[in-house]
């Protein structure tokens, strides 16, 4: 979402970032992994256990999201949907089917 946003609105900021965006983008998530670790006060067991479980869940959304995307290339969309406006139904409608895990464990 940040590469098409930024795409749009700084088409040389986009260039100049290239490849680079991406890995921005993760390293965001590997932060704010180690801090919500840190905050929940884990020691190493908990927090590796933690970080793991964090990552096969991201990992499993992003697949997820992908096959829904690719899916939704086959489909007839309405030409006000398509693109932007349903990623953004597809990524609340997965928002709502993750909090269903909570509470879980």
């Amino acid at each position: 979402m940040v590469e098409i946003i930024l795409k749009k609105i700084s088409p040389p900021l986009y260039q100049a970032l290239g490849i680079f965006l991406p890995l921005i983008t993760t390293n965001c998530a590997v932060l704010g992994v180690a801090i919500l670790t840190i905050q929940k006060n884990y020691n190493l067991l908990e927090g590796v256990v933690y970080s793991a479980s964090i990552a096969i869940g991201f990992g499993l959304a992003l697949v997820i999201f992908a096959g829904i995307r690719e899916q939704l290339d086959l489909m007839n969309i309405p030409k006000g949907m398509k693109g932007i406006p349903i990623a953004l139904v597809i990524a609340g409608l997965l928002a709502m089917a993750f909090m269903g895990f909570t509470g879980i464990v």
